[in-house]
């Protein structure tokens, strides 16, 4: 990867293509679990790789560059969300056909729907550095370490912040519940 990035210094077009492609899935999941809105997700994925490209004669060889381009999408995550200070809005919903022998019960479904779009509402409220950390590794299955790298903090503070973002999510969530 490391010489994809200096390739792409150097104005190999073909090789920024293959880094687009290699990380705009990637990028663009970890826009849309940040934000919850698909055309904004678009937006900011975008953004993002404007950024990796003006960032990347910045870009230390000796660091990993996933990683690297993991912290620029970050910081223009939460720069993006200070910014215009964001209100949560309601997340995208895409349905799913299943076949008619896989229908799941309605009401188990309706009731499933319901319980995500209230968590998804209680990540929504969290602070940017607690729903990040909470997104990395609970949502994308991340490693401590690989939250720690990509957010650039120590592996403590990760631990701290999620279990911070735990406990906040479950007080949120109960007074959701309480109110309805």
């Amino acid at each position: 990867m490391e010489k994809l990035a200096k390739e792409c210094l150097e104005g190999n077009t073909e090789a920024w293509r293959l880094l687009v492609d290699t990380f705009s899935k990637k990028i663009f999941n970890l826009a849309y679990q940040f934000c919850g809105r698909y055309e904004e997700a678009e937006d900011l994925t975008q953004e993002i790789f404007m950024k990796i490209f003006t960032s990347l004669p910045k870009y230390d060889g000796r660091k990993n560059f996933t990683a690297w381009i993991l912290v620029v999408a970050k910081n223009h995550l939460i720069d993006s969300y200070r910014q215009t200070k964001r209100k949560i809005r309601p997340r995208d919903n895409f349905d799913v056909h299943l076949p008619a022998n896989l229908t799941p019960d309605p009401e188990v479904e309706m009731i499933a729907e319901q319980e995500r779009q209230l968590i998804w509402k209680g990540i929504g409220k969290l602070s940017p550095d607690l729903r990040l950390a909470i997104i990395l590794k609970e949502i994308q299955g991340k490693s401590y370490e690989e939250v720690a790298e990509i957010l650039n903090i120590p592996v403590g503070t990760v631990k701290s912040r999620i279990n911070r973002g735990k406990l906040q999510l479950a007080q949120i969530l109960t007074q959701e519940v309480n109110q309805t």
